[in-house]
């Protein structure tokens, strides 16, 4: 493996412009020139994995095939401690393929109906992957997560996904509430790609 491997091009295995927007805003900063997937016109991979880490890998293979570059990918999702971990990772699909934040959010509202704010802990998980080729059989793993709670109802217009409904104790706020230079600094993807920075660094 090469010293360093900022200089690099590398696409990020993922359509979800959210996603992409986030990502890029992290390594503004780096010497590195992420290529969405979408410039390569690649295709979602189904995401047959039982776990994040095996979906993120699944979507790093997939780019780097297409592309023939070294890929990053990320698998994440929310975790409900009053729903035994899920979404988990159907975060996404929660209210069926295809569907919206907005509905996803609902089922999420509703499967949480009556229930304390006590009860209502949550975190989000974010699992990315770096591989240097298609068949790299050591892929560079690193994990973030971001401890929060579910609200009642939704609060603020930034972020996607699970965001308005994401209680931040820390900030006193939800995270759609947040700056995405504020939600970048805690967020569960930025810590496992501050991690996975520090390791294509050394």
């Amino acid at each position: 493996m090469p010293s360093s491997h900022l200089g690099e091009r590398i696409v990020l295995a993922s359509n979800n412009a959210g996603k992409v927007r986030e990502i890029n805003q992290l390594l503004t900063e780096q010497k590195i020139e992420v290529v969405p997937q979408s410039a390569f016109d690649i295709a979602e991979v189904d995401e047959t994995g039982l776990t994040f880490v095996e979906n993120a890998i699944l979507k790093a293979r997939n780019a780097a095939h297409h592309s023939g570059l070294p890929a990053i990918a990320d698998d994440s999702g929310i975790e409900v401690d009053y729903l035994m971990g899920a979404p988990g990772i159907r975060s996404a699909r929660y209210a069926g393929d295809g569907c919206t934040d907005e509905e996803n959010n609902q089922k999420l509202l509703a499967a949480l109906a009556g229930v304390p704010q006590a009860q209502r802990t949550a975190r989000f998980l974010c699992l990315m992957v770096y591989l240097r080729h298609e068949f790299d059989p050591t892929p560079i793993i690193c994990q973030g997560s971001w401890e929060g709670s579910i609200l009642t109802a939704p609060q603020g217009e930034n972020g996607f996904g699970y965001d308005p409904l994401f209680w931040v104790a820390e900030a006193g706020c939800s995270s759609a509430q947040l700056s995405p230079a504020e939600k970048n600094r805690m967020s569960h993807r930025g810590q496992a790609l501050r991690l996975l920075l520090a390791a294509l660094s050394d």
